[in-house]
Order: C-alpha cells, then sequence, then structure tokens
C-alpha cells in the first residue's frame, strides 16, 4: 500500500503493538469475577488477510487511469488490502465484521492527493463520473462514519488525506496555526512543541487521528476543560466542493448569519472535504500536573466535580470513574513493588477503616497547567472541595501512570475479541441536574440487556469534559458472546442510546454520528431539526456524492 500511515486492517493501532495482561496480578483474578473469563484457556488469534474473501473493486479501468493521471502513479490504490482498510473505522460493529470478512460494500479504489488542488480535481472528476468520495483521515472512527452504503451502485472512492500532513504555518502574535487536514495528532503536536506550542487536543485516538476528523465529528479531547472542544479550537477552516473551495478565514467571532463553520463541524465529509484547519494554538505551559483522588461513593465524586466546575479553579482534566471503572483501572496497573505496595495497603487498610467499601469508591483525576502559582491556586481549591465531598488525595502516582497509558486502552478490546468478547463505548453529554439519574438508567438498561441476550455483562463509566451546565458521561460496557455477535451488540448498544435519550442526554457527545447513531437523530434534534439538515444536505449536495447516508438516515 502507500506509505501514508494507517491502522492493522483488523485492529486498533499498529502491528506489535498490543496489550499484555500477564505483568498486571489483578486482571485475570478481575475477569473472571466481572465477565466470567478464565484466562488458563486457549486464547484465539487474529484472522488472517488470505482468509478472506473481499468484494471486486467496480471502479473501470478509465476511471482509475484518470485519477492516477491526477496524483501520479504510486498514488491510486485498488488492491484488496488498501479497500479492506478504508473500509470501516474501529467501532465493535466493524471489527467484528472485519475479522469475518463480513464486507456488504467496499470503497472501489483509494487515492492519495498531496495538496488542495488535487482534492479538487479528484472532487471534479468524481462528480462528474457519478462517484461517491468517502473523506479518510486516520480510519479511527467508531459510529459508521466511513464505510460505503450497502446498496450504492455507483464507483466509490475513498479520499485519503494522508499526504496533507504539514503544519504550514504559525502565527505567534494571533496564537493561531494553519495545519493539512491529513496530519494525525503526533506530527502535529510534534511540529507545534519544537516552535513552543500545544494545539491542547488529546482524544483517545490522538495516536491514530487527524486534524480533519476531528472537525469533521466534532471531537473533544481529554483537556478540553482548559482548551476547549475541537469546535471551540477550529476557528478557520477550508473545504473543498464541486464547484470550488469554501473558505473560511481565521476569525474570533463573527456576526453573519447562521455559522457555515458550524455547519461544516460534524459534517462527516457530507458537504465536502476539509483539506486545511486554522486552530487555536497555545504556548507549552510552565507547569502540568495530575494529582489523583478517590472518593467513597459515585454520589460523592460527581458533586465534587460539579462544584470543582462552579469554583474560580481552571483545571484542564476532569474526571471521576464510577467503582466499576475504578476496579478496572487497578486490575489493569502493574504489581506495586517496595515502598509502593506498602503505601497501597496502607491505603486500603485506612480507606476501611473510614467505614469505607473499596468495592464502590472512585477514582478521579484533576489536571492543571499553567505558572506555577495558578497551579498551586487551583491544586489549593480543589483540595478543599475534594475534602468537603469526603474525599482524599492519593498524590501524583496514578496521575503519571494515567497520562502515560491514556491512549492504550482501544488494544484492550482487540485482546477481548480474541477471547471471544465483544465491548465497546457510548458517551452523552447532559446537564448536571439529570445526570444521576441518567447514569442509574444507562447502568440499568444495559444490565436488562445483559439479561435479554443471556450474558454476564459489566458496564462502567466514568465522569469527563466538564462545562458550566453539564457534563459528559462516558459508557464502556464488556461481555462474552458466543451467538449472534452484531444482533447481540444492537441489543446492548441500543438500549444504552435509548437511554440517553429517555433521560434527556444527547446521543453523542463527542464520536459523531455516522450511521451508528442515526436511528436516534430526529429525537435528540427534533423532527424539525432533521428538517433543517436534510434540506441543507439536499441543497447543498443534489447529487449525493459525498459520503450519502451518514447523520441522517433515510434521505
Amino acid at each position: 500500500m502507500s506509505d501514508v500511515k494507517h491502522m492493522k486492517w483488523w485492529g486498533w493501532g499498529v502491528d506489535g503493538v498490543a496489550f499484555h495482561h500477564e505483568n498486571k496480578p489483578g486482571f485475570a483474578p478481575f475477569v473472571k469475577m466481572a465477565l466470567d473469563l478464565d484466562l488458563t484457556k486457549t486464547k484465539g488469534t487474529p484472522p488472517e488477510f488470505e482468509d478472506i474473501d473481499v468484494p471486486a473493486s467496480r471502479a473501470s479501468a478509465e476511471f482509475i487511469a484518470e485519477l492516477t493521471g491526477i496524483v501520479g502513479e504510486g498514488h491510486v490504490e485498488a488492491g484488496d488490502l488498501a479497500r479492506v482498510v478504508h473500509t470501516f473505522g474501529k467501532s465493535l460493529r466493524d471489527l467484528i465484521r472485519v475479522r469475518v470478512g463480513a464486507f456488504p460494500r467496499t470503497p472501489d479504489v483509494v487515492i492519495y492527493p498531496a495538496d488542495e488542488a488535487e482534492v479538487q480535481a479528484i472532487v471534479t472528476a468524481s462528480v462528474a463520473a457519478d462517484a461517491v468520495i468517502i473523506p479518510f483521515g486516520g480510519g479511527s472512527n467508531i459510529a459508521g462514519s466511513l464505510e460505503p452504503l450497502a446498496d450504492e451502485e455507483r464507483t466509490v472512492v475513498s479520499l485519503d488525506l494522508g499526504r496533507l500532513n504539514r503544519v504550514i504555518e504559525i502565527d505567534t502574535d494571533s496564537n493561531l496555526a494553519r495545519i493539512q487536514a491529513g496530519a494525525q495528532g503526533p506530527d502535529l503536536e510534534a511540529e507545534l512543541e519544537a516552535a513552543g506550542w500545544t494545539i491542547g487536543h488529546f482524544p483517545d485516538s490522538f495516536t491514530h487521528s487527524t486534524v480533519g476528523g476531528w472537525v469533521a465529528t466534532r471531537s473533544s479531547g481529554m483537556q478540553s476543560d482548559k482548551y476547549g472542544d475541537i469546535a471551540d479550537i477550529a476557528r478557520g477552516l477550508r473545504v473543498v466542493r464541486p464547484e470550488g473551495v469554501l473558505v473560511l478565514n481565521a476569525l474570533p467571532s463573527t456576526s453573519t448569519g447562521p455559522s457555515v463553520r458550524e455547519m461544516i463541524l460534524g459534517s462527516e465529509g457530507r458537504l465536502g472535504v476539509i483539506t486545511e484547519v486554522t486552530v487555536q494554538v497555545h504556548r507549552i505551559p510552565e507547569k502540568r500536573e495530575i494529582l489523583a483522588y478517590l472518593y467513597p461513593t459515585w454520589d460523592a465524586g460527581l458533586a465534587a466535580l460539579q462544584a470543582i466546575s462552579e469554583s474560580d479553579a481552571t483545571p484542564s482534566i476532569t474526571r471521576v470513574s464510577d467503582g466499576n471503572e475504578t476496579m478496572f483501572s487497578f486490575a489493569t496497573s502493574k504489581a506495586s513493588k517496595g515502598i509502593s505496595s506498602l503505601v497501597t495497603k496502607g491505603l486500603g487498610v485506612f480507606l476501611k477503616s473510614k467505614g469505607w467499601d473499596t468495592d464502590k469508591m472512585c477514582l478521579s483525576f484533576i489536571g492543571n497547567e499553567g505558572g506555577t502559582e495558578l497551579v498551586a491556586r487551583n491544586q489549593k481549591i480543589i483540595a478543599g472541595i475534594v475534602k468537603k465531598h469526603g474525599g482524599v488525595s492519593v498524590g501524583k502516582g496514578p496521575g503519571v501512570l494515567y497520562d502515560q497509558k491514556k491512549f492504550d486502552t482501544p488494544y484492550i478490546r482487540d485482546w477481548f475479541l480474541d477471547w471471544g468478547g465483544s465491548a465497546d463505548v457510548s458517551e452523552t453529554a447532559a446537564p448536571w441536574a439529570k445526570l444521576p439519574e441518567l447514569y442509574r438508567n444507562v447502568i440499568a438498561s444495559a444490565n436488562r440487556a445483559f439479561d435479554e441476550i443471556g450474558v454476564k455483562g459489566w458496564i462502567m463509566a466514568h465522569l469527563s469534559h466538564s462545562y458550566h451546565s453539564g457534563a459528559c458521561l462516558y459508557f464502556t460496557f464488556a461481555y462474552l458472546d458466543s451467538g449472534d455477535a452484531i444482533a447481540h451488540y444492537d441489543v446492548v448498544k441500543g438500549a444504552i442510546q435509548q437511554a440517553f435519550i429517555d433521560s434527556g442526554g444527547t446521543l453523542s457527545h463527542h464520536h459523531g454520528v455516522g450511521l451508528e447513531h442515526a436511528p436516534w437523530m430526529e429525537q435528540d434534534i427534533s423532527t424539525e431539526g432533521v428538517t433543517i439538515m436534510r434540506g441543507l444536505f439536499g441543497a447543498v449536495d443534489p447529487g449525493r456524492h459525498f459520503n450519502p447516508g451518514k447523520v441522517l438516515l433515510d434521505e
């Protein structure tokens, strides 16, 4: 394939990197308790590509030749591996299908333009040929935003932006940076950091996602409390359309009617191909520190984080896990040794002496960054709030570990799939007043769904991304499955998503809509909201050339 970086075709990340439990003594007993998974049995292995039956490309030789004339030899591919890599994202539904070779429809051709002019020529040629264009960044999407519609009869072009990967310039006077849309998180951050800057946007997918993809799905990063979501960070855009390039200048604010910038944010390729994003950047802070805290209960942790959001403190990270996720976090930790082991055991004895049920305690991480005085001031305010809500500080050590392994969790899902397990995530956002009931409703709905499909399931959650009026709740669910994996997934995922809506939350806080969440759009934004959005898509793309079927169903 092209030398553009891609994840492995059957799972997350790159070959040679995987989750290993052998150095984590608490993990085997945890998965036995939570999921009845016995790690003394034989684990399965990922599939071999040679065993996968890939549908043939439908692209004509003439069309491939025309595309090759635009980008040159070596930058157009119609081989099986390239098309499989570009068929799906990395949701559980995607990984189940790719592992068994279930491809209702694949792209017919993958093309790698070098610049915006080539993107324009590709769009022009594709529309003239009545082909479908699906923009592709890092391939990390988990909402079904990348796959072609199963009944699509036209030629499907996967337009991979991986060669548009540079930080073009940094405007040091305005705190802005122009970045090509295909730049992946680690690469763009390295370029910025070398000049003393950071974008401050670190989603879970950071290591394999792109700035264009962040915009297309309205991404949110772990440090959004300080830096904002991508909707706050992205100030200017360039988007290629059949008639030319949509140019939105980087402005701090504007009053020019309904926001076209907001229309592009979260559009998932429906309105054109994003080629460039101008983002807000910040000087690398003098100090960055993440402290860990424990609360006796989920309700105490939730109340504490709301109080922090209402205080004068300005943290960059606010996160608290429920009891189940806290157990999982401890189970995935390596064995403590020496003094660290003694401290850990001593803490457990201390908490039990205070009457804590350590199976229900909740682990929290609060990050602060900036000048030394600001960080100290924030930590003092936060310490008072933690104490008021019955919490205790456990210092910097767990925060350092969180920072080190924060991008590793997706590898566990691949490992679990090898054991015949299913695991995925769903996230929402709601006002503070609705979060406690929403949490309880989702947990109850998931457990009923587990019972319905006859499995022992596990669901856990954390609160993150605090706002003035509410926060995000992020749920992870898992179960062993020996039946119809997709049908069972639909039951569990559907129950969780419906509980979001019924409890006053949104269908997604930062993963987007795609095909996965589209069934709940009308309940989320109302019938008139769907009417307006459908009118926008129909007027802007009447030929349905740009990633049709995503965001809204039944067009």
